[in-house]
C-alpha cells in the first residue's frame, strides 16, 4: 500500500512540474543557423535572426577542422586563417542560451567544401548505399547468400532471414 501511496504521490509531483515547466521559455535550436565568407582563410559567423525570444546572454563555440589541424574560436564571428578553399571542413558550433534563469544547448557539426564556381562554402555529401537493394543490384544474380545487414553467409541457420538471387528468404529447417 505504501508503494502505491509513494506512486500517486511522485506521478502527481511529475504532472505539476510538467505543467510548470510548459510556461517556460524555450528557444529553438532549429531557428540558428551560420554563415560563411568566400575570403582567403575562413569567417564563419551566428545567424540569430530567427530567434523569437530574447535571451539574457549567449556563448557561442566554434571549432572548425581540416584534414590536418583542429582550429577554434568563441563568440558570435570567428576567422581561421590558415584554412585554405581547397580544404574540406568539418564546421562545428556549441551555442549556450540563458533565458529566465534556464540553458539551452544548440549543437550542429556540417561538412563544408569551396564551390568554385560559386565561390561560396557549400556542404558536403557523399552519396553511400544505404540499403541491401542497392548492393545486390550491383553484385547481380550470383547464387551467393546474404544476410539482412549484406554480410556474405555461408551456412544459415534455421529462422533466419537470408538473402539470395535479390529474393528474401527464411530457413525453417
Amino acid at each position: 500500500m505504501k508503494k502505491i501511496l509513494l506512486i500517486i504521490v511522485l506521478g502527481l509531483g511529475l504532472l505539476t512540474t510538467n505543467a510548470q515547466n510548459s510556461s517556460t521559455p524555450y528557444f529553438c535550436c532549429d531557428s540558428i543557423t551560420y554563415w560563411t565568407d568566400q575570403s582567403q582563410g575562413f569567417s564563419i559567423g551566428l545567424d540569430t535572426s530567427g530567434i523569437i525570444h530574447n535571451p539574457d546572454s549567449m556563448l557561442v563555440l566554434w571549432q572548425v577542422c581540416n584534414s590536418n589541424m583542429c582550429y577554434s574560436g568563441e563568440g558570435m564571428y570567428a576567422y581561421m586563417a590558415n584554412i585554405m578553399t581547397t580544404d574540406t571542413l568539418k564546421a562545428c558550433y556549441d551555442v549556450m542560451i540563458w533565458e529566465a534563469g534556464i540553458m539551452e544547448v544548440c549543437t550542429r557539426c556540417d561538412s563544408l567544401v569551396f564551390d568554385q564556381n560559386t565561390y561560396t562554402w557549400v556542404l558536403f555529401n557523399i552519396g553511400n548505399t544505404v540499403g541491401i537493394e542497392e548492393l545486390m543490384k550491383n553484385e547481380g544474380a550470383n547464387n551467393m547468400m546474404y544476410d539482412m545487414l549484406g554480410k556474405n553467409i555461408i551456412e544459415i541457420p534455421v529462422g533466419t532471414i537470408y538473402i539470395r538471387d535479390n529474393k528474401k528468404y527464411i530457413r525453417v529447417k
